[in-house]
């Protein structure tokens, strides 16, 4: 059977070619046929499937899925909806199927051999997160929700195999076997082991002061994971590593995706870190903000590499493919100037959403600075 069955893509009346306008200031190659709405997820397809697939989610209630081919084209594959906004997207380890988190309260699995999808998981709110969970002795599902759980899901089985109660809303979420970490309203943060069965390690106080928006864990030389990095929506990240040898000077928190007035002579606008994703060869990471800039960072040397140019939209989500050689980020609205519609009958209409796939420089991602790289000041 082959790869998403009989489907051939999606889009109305073809797709046409990409344009290129102020969204684009960097020319970046553009995904064709992106959503009608928001883009609240982006995820590359994993090692094990031959070619790089790229998976986004998004408000207008869909999933999507193109190929991105050597040349940087982008190919529609498939489609699936939810009856609700789609809030996170994953992989199986294999590439065969996906998974969705929306806001219907339901989570699903994709076989995209079959292109078919169907639910796997319930809460009683919405579901903020979806991790895929590959260890020796079981394979599950884990979903974050706002009904303040965290449950795991045997896609064979409607009931959950366990179910964990959050102190909060579960805001953001990691998964890196053996270690998953989960952030929640009111600056929670929670480390489980998933070793034998998933259980509480640690509870963290939150080292930022205001509310988390992303998380995403790293690992050490080893290839376990060793920590994480934690943005929040006053323009700033936090590296915390599990077990440092001298936590004070290990774990630290740098200010990003900011203006460039200072806080004393000149009025700063701060924006919220929306997204952040660890290269998987070089260990750097990338944050994507609402100020319209993605950019690259080495936590060991604590040095910005890259800042890319200012897009005319927040850049909502980010992911680098398997071997780290291009990195997607999505341009949409996400309501951080308006937090709804302040005039009566008066809509706001999102003319056109940016879905780009860059291919950036060895320079930039590895573990040398370049030229223009230069020295943060690390709080």
């Amino acid at each position: 059977m082959s790869l998403f069955g009989t489907s051939t893509g999606f889009g109305a009346g073809g797709f046409g070619a990409a344009t290129t306008d102020t969204h684009n200031p960097m020319k970046d190659v553009e995904v064709t046929s992106p959503p009608d709405d928001s883009i609240s997820c982006l995820a590359f397809s994993p090692p094990a499937m031959p070619g790089n697939f790229l998976i986004g989610g998004s408000w207008a209630n869909d999933v999507r899925c193109w190929e991105v081919q050597d040349n940087g084209q982008t190919v529609p594959k498939a489609q699936q909806m939810h009856t609700g906004p789609v809030l996170d997207v994953c992989w199986s380890e294999d590439g065969s199927k996906v998974f969705t988190a929306s806001c219907d309260k339901t989570a699903k699995m994709w076989d995209l051999n079959s292109n078919q999808a169907i639910q796997i998981a319930q809460h009683d709110a919405p579901i903020r997160t979806v991790h895929w969970i590959k260890a020796p002795n079981y394979n599950c599902i884990m979903t974050g929700s706002w009904d303040k759980t965290l449950k795991f899901w045997d896609t064979r089985s409607p009931n959950p195999m366990m179910s964990l109660q959050l102190p909060e809303r579960c805001y953001c979420a990691d998964v890196v076997y053996p270690m998953a970490v989960v952030a929640s309203a009111e600056r929670g943060l929670i480390v489980y082991q998933l070793e034998n069965q998933p259980s509480e390690f640690r509870r963290i106080d939150s080292p930022l002061k205001h509310q988390h928006r992303c998380i995403a864990i790293f690992k050490d030389k080893q290839n376990k994971p060793a920590g994480f990095a934690l943005g929040s929506i006053e323009g700033r990240v936090a590296i915390h590593y599990i077990n440092p040898p001298n936590p004070a000077k290990d774990n630290f928190t740098f200010k990003c995706h900011r203006s460039n007035g200072t806080n004393t002579t000149t009025p700063q606008d701060i924006y919220a870190v929306n997204a952040i994703s660890f290269h998987p060869v070089h260990g750097t990471l990338a944050t994507v903000g609402s100020d319209g800039r993605f950019s690259f960072w080495d936590k060991d040397a604590r040095t910005k590499l890259k800042t890319s140019e200012q897009l005319d939209q927040p850049i909502t989500a980010c992911s680098f493919n398997n071997n780290g050689n291009i990195f997607a980020y999505a341009s949409s609205y996400d309501w951080s100037k308006v937090t709804f519609c302040l005039v009566p009958h008066v809509m706001i209409v999102h003319i056109q959403i940016t879905f780009v796939v860059k291919f950036p420089s060895n320079v930039a991602l590895g573990t040398c600075a370049p030229a223009n790289s230069s020295q943060i000041v690390w709080v």
